[in-house]
């Protein structure tokens, strides 16, 4: 059993240690990943954009959809510029209804606002036989579209744009090169004419090439605007704000004072509350702290505001089932049971009302996260993994410690006294 609890704790500071590595600013890579500091807006400063939403054309009933269908898309192609932790949310400008984009970090706002407001509607056209210059549609378009890709040719190696379609757009495409072998089938991408291959055989395969004189920068941006998909509604940028991180500097420190005081008033009362114990509880703290900073680093987290005040809230909850643990101690020492049964009672008792407590955080957790957006959704995620995080600290790391101090005559009787 001794030999089992030393690798145990061996183990558990090396967790500790590699957290605490992670977590120092010196460390920007660890297993590959970039380590560094996400910011968000209101840390950072970035840019602020506000769309108007032309719904003349859209049904009532069909308005709020088109709004969140329009919502997906920007975010999708917001996500595509790297862009980490986008607020993309519903607004209103008097009686105009807008979307409200906040980039985080953005350097180059005319590069966003150009890849957000374009249309991307893809649609391959046939020859009109009655006029030359004429091309009719073919219902093929990019709701058929499965996958976009960035590929080069093999002869030239110039980028080239790979189509993947679904089965209803293979059809389609087997259908369309079917009867137009010899023919030219023109690609349109916003009514502009991207390419216009002649059709050396009928293709079944549901796969396509856009060939052109194409940077590889515009390949991409293609790929991204067919992958994102098209907008639902037409939008006109009415607003253009950049954010500086003046303010996000100021709020920094006041939330960093707030959480170091809070820490503090915590420490105070582990400490006079249950004396040794409680520098167990102190102990796994900063366990828990230097383990959880890490995790933020490696996901990554992007810290806003609302994220560090996740994590203060979380320092406070990771000292909870100590409290219980100890309190529990009390009764069985009370009971005149031996130091060593009363800690393995403690923990035994305590455990299911601590996992159903924090079980019910995490589940709230999860659920602001998938359903939310913006800072609500990186402060379920902070505030997710400070949880779980201090359910390692709080019953792992305090359990050895106490199974630690036990083996020492002076701290065991001290112990004794919590």
């Amino acid at each position: 059993m001794r030999r089992n609890f030393w690798i145990g704790f061996i183990l558990i500071l090396g967790l500790i240690g590699l957290g605490a590595y992670v977590s120092l600013p010196s460390t920007e890579q660890f297993l590959g990943r970039d380590t560094i500091v996400r910011q968000g807006l209101d840390l950072q400063g970035g840019a602020r954009l506000v769309y108007e939403l032309d719904l003349s054309r859209t049904n009532d009933d069909d308005r709020t959809n088109a709004i969140e269908s329009t919502r997906q898309v920007i975010e999708r192609r917001v996500n595509s510029t790297g862009v980490t932790e986008p607020l993309i949310q519903p607004g209103k400008l008097g009686t105009k209804q807008t979307l409200i984009v906040e980039l985080p970090g953005i350097t180059d706002v005319n590069e966003a606002t150009d890849l957000i407001g374009k249309t991307a509607q893809l649609d391959f056209r046939e020859a009109d036989p009655n006029s030359d210059d004429k091309w009719l549609p073919t219902g093929l378009t990019g709701k058929q579209l499965s996958r976009a890709t960035v590929t080069f040719d093999q002869t030239t190696n110039a980028p080239q744009i790979s189509l993947t379609f679904n089965n209803e757009g293979k059809q389609l495409f087997g259908d369309i090169t079917g009867r137009n072998i010899g023919k030219p089938v023109a690609i349109f991408l916003d009514e502009e004419v991207l390419s216009a291959p002649t059709v050396q055989d009928k293709i079944t395969a549901g796969e396509a090439v856009i060939t052109g004189q194409f940077s590889i920068q515009e390949v991409k941006e293609i790929v991204s605007l067919l992958n994102a998909g098209a907008l639902d509604v037409p939008i006109k940028l009415v607003e253009q704000r950049t954010v500086g991180a003046t303010l996000g500097e100021d709020s920094v420190k006041r939330s960093l004072v707030a959480g170091l005081v809070g820490l503090i008033l915590v420490v105070i009362f582990m400490l006079i509350n249950y004396r040794v114990a409680g520098i167990v509880a102190v102990l796994a703290l900063l366990a828990y702290t230097v383990i959880t900073f890490g995790l933020f680093k490696f996901i990554p987290v992007t810290l806003t505001l609302a994220g560090i005040a996740g994590f203060i809230l979380s320092i406070g909850m990771a000292v909870d089932a100590n409290i219980l643990m100890f309190e529990r101690m009390r009764e069985e020492l009370a009971l005149g049971k031996d130091i060593k049964i009363a800690m393995e009672e403690s923990f035994r008792r305590a455990w299911p009302s601590v996992r159903d407590s924090n079980m019910a955080t995490i589940i709230t957790c999860a659920i602001l996260f998938f359903f939310t957006t913006g800072v609500v959704k990186g402060f379920a995620l902070t505030l997710a993994v400070g949880v779980i995080v201090s359910l390692f600290s709080s019953i792992t790391v305090s359990r050895s410690l106490l199974r630690l101090f036990a083996l020492n005559g002076g701290l065991r009787r001290m112990l004794e006294r919590v």
